[in-house]
């Protein structure tokens, strides 16, 4: 038996993301509850987020991500032969977001499927996807994070409105001579599995937002150092330190923690809030098109959320 197509490495050829254009302040967040913009930004560092309307869909924003991200691999469509679409707000579970996204890019019978580890979910894609280059399994891969958050969030409830929001972010991940995505450093901790919960069909999101604090904030800086130590790589080497971009109080504690000085710090959340599993390709996307960072750089990414679902890997950056 052999694996004719196995890989010595995988890397990731590109990224991509998209953001609807509505754009809710905390002014405006302002007028419909008790809140106002000192306390939003003093508690979770948000100023704005983005929120697609009732004609824009998951799927049309995970298609305009990954068409970015194919776009700028030079790949044709033809050449991907698996689609991993991260994701925990789909409108129905079936049919999979995947396949939608898939045929709308042009991309001919490919592996499709998704994945929900919530705001962890774009890590844990990408390690699958990392793992299916190096094995055989799929050539070349595109992994899409992407999330509708403003139709499961009730827009009264201040302990989730002004904290979500819409948007995708996507990578096409492809063989490589040398490894350039590390092992991923993945968990969970079910047992706290009810801090952020949906709890039947027809209900909203909501969170023990101290409970979920707390436990970001003492649990995952040593899986980030596991996740350097595993990829042979010194924090102190670092280019990027990109974390699931939940609440700013907690991404700076956390890059503290890891103590990685000349690495630039993802605060996409400040003008995009916490977008799931979307964030971390997402920031990582933007901080690339500012010029924030450098290709060849070594970025650390971190996903952590419901589940409670974490996930951690070095990747060298397009």
């Amino acid at each position: 038996m052999r694996i004719p197509d196995a890989a010595p490495g995988a890397r990731i050829l590109a990224f991509g993301h998209y953001q609807p254009a509505g754009i809710v302040t905390n002014d405006d967040l302002a007028k419909t509850m008790d809140t106002n913009d000192e306390w939003i930004q003093s508690r979770v560092g948000i100023k704005e987020r983005r929120v697609a309307g009732a004609e824009e869909s998951l799927e049309d924003m995970a298609t305009q991500a990954g068409g970015k991200a194919l776009a700028a691999s030079g790949l044709p469509a033809d050449e991907i032969d698996l689609v991993i679409v991260a994701t925990c707000t789909l409108e129905t579970q079936i049919p999979n977001a995947a396949a939608i996204v898939a045929h709308r890019l042009g991309i001919s019978s490919p592996g499709a499927f998704d994945v929900n580890a919530a705001c962890a979910g774009f890590c844990y894609a990408l390690a699958t996807a990392s793992a299916a280059v190096r094995g055989g399994a799929a050539r070349n891969v595109l992994v899409i994070g992407a999330e509708k958050l403003s139709q499961w969030v009730d827009w009264t409830d201040r302990s989730t409105a002004v904290i979500f929001a819409d948007g995708a972010g996507a990578a096409v991940v492809g063989p490589s001579d040398v490894p350039r995505i590390g092992p991923v450093v993945w968990g969970s901790s079910g047992d706290k599995s009810d801090a952020i919960i949906i709890d039947e069909r027809d209900t909203f999101l909501r969170q023990e937002g101290q409970t979920v604090f707390r436990w970001a904030t003492t649990t995952l800086h040593p899986v980030a150092k596991e996740a350097c130590e595993r990829a042979g790589v010194d924090p102190a080497d670092l280019s990027a330190f990109v974390p699931h971009q939940a609440n700013l109080r907690i991404i700076e504690a956390i890059a503290r923690k890891v103590g990685a000085p000349d690495a630039v710090i993802a605060r996409d959340i400040v003008t995009a809030g916490n977008t799931s599993a979307a964030s971390v390709p997402m920031a990582l996307s933007r901080m690339i098109e500012r010029g924030e960072v450098r290709s060849g750089g070594l970025a650390l990414l971190l996903g952590f959320g419901a589940g409670l679902t974490y996930a951690g890997q070095v990747i060298e950056i397009p």
